[in-house]
């Protein structure tokens, strides 16, 4: 009885796993950079040009401040032993005063991008997602990874441009 018992216990396990090997290789399964489908989309596109034209007075006062400093240090290094004590002094404060505005002025700019890139990230990942559910069930995906988290795929299960396609469609950029 026990040899019967053992039996139809293995017949039973081996039929859930010939069940179980059955209902994955059945799974259609799709690929994504998110990463890449969300950065190549128009509208991500649109805002870093915007925010590169919105900061580059800020920028090209940084690189200002920048040059002035390297002309404060090369006037320094070149009339080395010809200036007075109180010229070199001044020189020294001024480059000084001018490093502590370029620093600020500098964690100011890089704080508001920072923000304003992770806000326009944050919408255009959440809209990815949506897109890209939308995407796996009309072309019958059971599940869709990340590149990031897998080893090996086949070119054929990515799906990233179609998803950054039916992102722009869903959310045209004016331009």
């Amino acid at each position: 009885m026990l040899n019967f018992l053992s039996r139809s216990l293995l017949t039973l396990a081996l039929g859930l796993v010939a069940t179980a090997s059955l209902s994955i290789a059945q799974s259609k399964v799709g690929i994504i950079n998110l990463q890449k489908a969300v950065l190549d989309t128009a509208e991500i596109k649109k805002a870093q040009n915007e925010l590169e034209a919105k900061f580059k007075p800020k920028t090209d006062k940084i690189d200002a401040l920048n040059k002035e400093l390297a002309d404060i240090q090369n006037k320094l290094q070149t009339m080395a032993g010809k200036l007075t004590q109180q010229a070199e002094q001044e020189m020294q404060a001024t480059g000084a005063r001018k490093q502590r505005e370029m620093t600020r002025l500098s964690e100011d700019v890089q704080a508001d991008v920072d923000r304003e890139r992770n806000e326009v990230l944050q919408r255009a990942a959440t809209r990815m997602q949506e897109v890209v559910k939308k995407l796996a069930e009309a072309s019958g995906l059971d599940v869709v990874v990340d590149v990031s988290n897998t080893v090996f795929f086949k070119p054929a299960l990515e799906i990233s441009k179609d998803a950054t396609t039916a992102y722009d469609k869903a959310y045209p950029v004016g331009k």
